[in-house]
């Protein structure tokens, strides 16, 4: 992992929480936190400056789990049932977790972090529910899978926020878990433990770590199991699953007497240290009562369009004043910039419009950024979100020989990214100063992608 001295960056372009400067030096410590930013400064051109063309907050990936990322491409052929769903893609998904080994899943998560890191993002909130062993026995340690997540982090530079995943049951009706969900079980007690192991675990990280809590949904949480996750968690973040399939909310209808966001805002006191992961099944009223409650909603755009799940009801929950953030969740396709194109995308087709976040004074690229800058980090519990004194310094640089931001000012930066380029105009990423990615490729990539190569190669015997 890079190593933080303090340092300096000159860019040319900056964007800054009132707006766009010219000729801004961005200053860090060796704590990885930002000490001055000024604008319009005098150009540096001392070997210690390090120079950036577009310089952007980097975002935070609020939602991942790790292990799918090798998963990607097995689950586009059709299987027995006559229709398939999220719910047969799962069954694929159950199968292919119980040939992983503790190394794998090592392997996998550094790899997926490198990816994001050259996507774009400084830091991720890994949802971590496979926890035990092929058959449910739990490992030496409670904690030793969350372990490895954290050893791929270590490797890899990128900002972790781990969120264990507390999963008791098999649906609302308090069945005992399936097969290929045994290896994510606790009661809350053998829970609590693997909660303290993980923050023994976490003080061998950098100063920016977060631990959260994350009860997985409705489904596998009755409401003693939620309460006791809320109260574990305390003020750290805590993310959930909610509303994000129709058969999933007649479940919780059936069991509960209400809709899945109607219940949780009727029985809990849902703030701003809450993220609810997904929410494409909602009503309008649900829409604007969860944007008023101040937590941020977790979207995942192209696993959701992956896996049928609907479409965020996103113009009207903006409008409502709500909060979000972007996370690649199963990881079929690790891009940045396209979550926010498909997020803005799935409004234009649902209502044949233009430009459908947009405000009079911010672009559509503007408003997409702006809120996952702030959200991610939010919901991460991560002092970032922003090119300011005081915090992280994460950050992105933007390649400024890339074709299409030729002559672009202003919001039009971020519309030509978003909409017309991609991964390939990243060219540098900071994580609390942490300098991982350079002229568009990770610092440790060479033995990261071997790594993952052999493991994917031991797998595909295995599977």
């Amino acid at each position: 992992m890079a190593a933080v001295s303090g340092s300096v960056i000159f860019a040319e372009k900056a964007l800054l929480p009132d707006g766009w400067a010219d000729n801004v030096s961005v200053a860090f410590g060796p704590d990885g936190r930002i000490s001055s930013v000024v604008a319009d400064a005098p150009e540096k051109s001392d070997a210690a400056t390090q120079r950036a063309a577009i310089l952007l907050p980097a975002p935070v990936n609020l939602h991942s789990h790790a292990f799918q990322r090798a998963m990607a491409g097995m689950s586009e052929r059709r299987g027995s049932e006559p229709r398939d769903s999220f719910w047969t893609w799962r069954q694929i998904m159950f199968r292919f977790l119980d040939a992983l080994t503790p190394d794998d899943i090592e392997a996998i998560a550094a790899f997926v972090q490198m990816e994001m890191l050259e996507s774009g993002y400084a830091a991720i909130g890994e949802f971590h529910y496979l926890h035990h062993q092929p058959g449910g026995a739990p490992y030496d340690s409670l904690a030793e899978l969350s372990d490895r997540i954290m050893a791929a982090s270590l490797q890899t530079g990128i900002g972790l926020t781990h969120l264990p995943v507390f999963y008791e049951f098999g649906g609302c009706d308090r069945r005992p878990l399936a097969p290929g969900q045994i290896r994510f079980g606790n009661d809350f007690d053998r829970f609590s433990k693997l909660h303290e192991l993980a923050a023994r675990s976490l003080k061998s990280l950098p100063d920016d770590a977060v631990l959260g809590v994350a009860p997985h949904s409705l489904r596998a949480v009755d409401e003693q199991g939620l309460a006791n996750a809320v109260t574990l968690a305390g003020g750290n973040p805590l993310h959930m699953h909610l509303a994000e399939q129709i058969p999933e909310v007649e479940e919780v209808v059936a069991a509960r007497g209400r809709r899945p966001v109607e219940w949780l805002l009727a029985n809990h006191d849902v703030s701003d240290t809450w993220c609810l992961i997904h929410c494409t099944q909602m009503t309008p009223e649900e829409t604007t009562a969860l944007a008023a409650t101040g937590a941020v909603v977790g979207l995942c755009p192209i696993t959701e369009s992956s896996l049928g799940d609907g479409i965020f009801d996103g113009v009207r929950y903006l409008e409502a004043g709500g909060r979000f953030g972007v996370g690649s969740d199963s990881n079929i396709r690790i891009s940045l910039s396209e979550e926010l194109r498909t997020l803005e995308y799935s409004q234009r087709l649902r209502d044949t419009c233009r430009a459908s976040v947009a405000t009079k004074d911010r672009s559509t690229g503007r408003v997409l950024f702006d809120g996952v800058a702030a959200g991610g980090a939010q919901a991460a519990g991560r002092a970032s979100g922003a090119i300011r004194e005081g915090l992280h310094a994460d950050l992105l640089a933007l390649d400024g020989e890339a074709i299409d931001l030729e002559g672009r000012q202003g919001d039009e930066i971020l519309d030509a990214w978003i909409f017309a380029g991609d991964d390939r105009m990243v060219a540098d990423v900071w994580s609390a100063g942490r300098h991982l990615v350079r002229g568009g490729t990770h610092v440790d990539a060479a033995s990261i992608r071997a790594r993952y190569r052999a493991t994917m190669k031991s797998l595909r015997d295995r599977v």
